[in-house]
């Protein structure tokens, strides 16, 4: 099962200054696992414990997976994941 993983530039130092990499996994959980095995450190910059850090945000084809099930959100063969930082700022 083949599925595409968009990573940000501030996670790219992982992925060799790839922008996008292949994994596998039944769920967001395994997917992670997986990359982990190919590109060690990322996972632990994207989960903490069994939860997604609070300043990551994860779609899985446009949908924020918080409003799915988490990282225990199912894929599909040919589904695309998107990860990115939560950016925080305000009027100052």
């Amino acid at each position: 099962m083949a599925i595409e993983v968009r990573i940000p530039t501030i996670l790219r130092s992982y992925t060799d200054g790839e922008k996008a990499v292949q994994g596998s996994g039944e769920t967001i959980a395994e997917l992670f696992t997986d990359l982990d095995a190919r590109h060690p450190g990322i996972r632990d910059r994207l989960v903490e414990g069994e939860e997604l850090r609070r300043f990551v945000n994860v779609y899985l084809n446009d949908e924020d997976v918080r409003f799915l099930d988490g990282i225990a959100t199912k894929l599909a063969d040919g589904d695309s994941v998107t990860v990115l930082p939560a950016v925080a700022g305000g009027m100052g």
